[in-house]
């Protein structure tokens, strides 16, 4: 596996060791548990998860609606009617 995680805990090792495995690989962060060399899940620290979880309770930042995004755009430097915008696009689509 390539790109392997750095912290990885194999489900044999987890059977047999059983949490202190887990608690042993969670002092150098989250622990990636890997089946069959698949990984299967990552397992947090307590302190960790409940980072990830006041992340995502924040509300999204509201931005600039799409409406606003282009009423802000300049004015075009020629003014097009529609035959001569559909004229460019049945050019730019004859390939």
């Amino acid at each position: 596996m390539a790109d392997q995680p750095l912290n990885v805990l194999r489900s044999a090792e987890l059977k047999r060791r059983g949490i202190a495995a887990v608690e042993e690989a969670l002092r150098a962060g989250p622990v990636h548990l890997l089946k069959r060399n698949t990984p299967a899940a990552v397992v947090l620290s307590e302190a960790d998860y409940n980072r990830l979880r006041r992340l995502a309770d924040r509300p999204a930042a509201a931005g600039p609606s799409c409406l606003d995004w282009l009423l802000a755009l300049p004015p075009a430097a020629t003014a097009r009617n529609k035959e001569d915008i559909d004229a460019e696009l049945r050019k730019e689509r004859d390939w």
